[in-house]
């Protein structure tokens, strides 16, 4: 039997905190939403990492150096199909992390790109 993950030991606070919200007053029950909100962030970042994706995403465009660098020098279009679908797809894994639920965010995750 092993030892609780990280994102075992996050949930089981985030949980902790959502149930001790209900019981504590105004300003104490604000903060532990907030805390409870921050640990959510922190785990979707933890399973999904967003910087993982953007790397592999830009990665055929030199990364983000590159893709700045190309962008400057005039080597990358910024209207190239290819590269604004890189930078989608990076962006949309760094969004997925703050707040999932956003109507925006699914519409854009949702929608084909043109």
């Amino acid at each position: 039997m092993g030892h609780p993950t990280n994102l075992q030991l996050i949930e089981a606070v985030r949980l902790f905190l959502k149930e001790a919200e209900a019981a504590l007053p105004g300003r104490l029950g604000f903060h532990a939403r907030v805390a409870g909100n921050a640990l959510a962030i922190v785990a979707r970042d933890l399973e999904a990492d967003p910087d993982a994706a953007e790397a592999a995403a830009l990665q055929p465009f030199g990364g983000v150096a590159g893709v700045c660098a190309g962008l400057r020098a005039g080597t990358l279009a910024p209207e190239d199909p290819a590269l604004l679908a890189a930078i989608r797809a990076a962006v949309l894994a760094r969004l997925a992390v703050d707040n999932p639920r956003y109507a925006t965010f699914a519409r854009l995750r949702d929608r084909p790109v043109a």
